[in-house]
């Protein structure tokens, strides 16, 4: 199973992105911004922009946990 390995909403308001700015600038839509709130996984496009955002690499920002 895949995770989140951070608190990713967290970390882009600390970068200065909070969600009315990554709604307004058109970043991703709520509907992905709701999946990362869940702890659902996003396609490989918005862990590309959240990497640009982050300045990280996908190891970064999940991990894999066996059941």
């Amino acid at each position: 199973m895949l995770k989140y390995k951070i608190d990713v909403l967290a970390t882009l308001k600390e970068k200065g992105y909070n969600t009315n700015k990554i709604r307004k600038e058109k970043i991703m839509g709520e509907a992905m911004l709701q999946k990362i709130r869940n702890g659902e996984m996003v396609s490989w496009s918005v862990f590309e922009k959240l990497c640009d955002l982050l300045d990280c690499q996908p190891a970064d920002l999940i991990e894999y946990v066996k059941e």
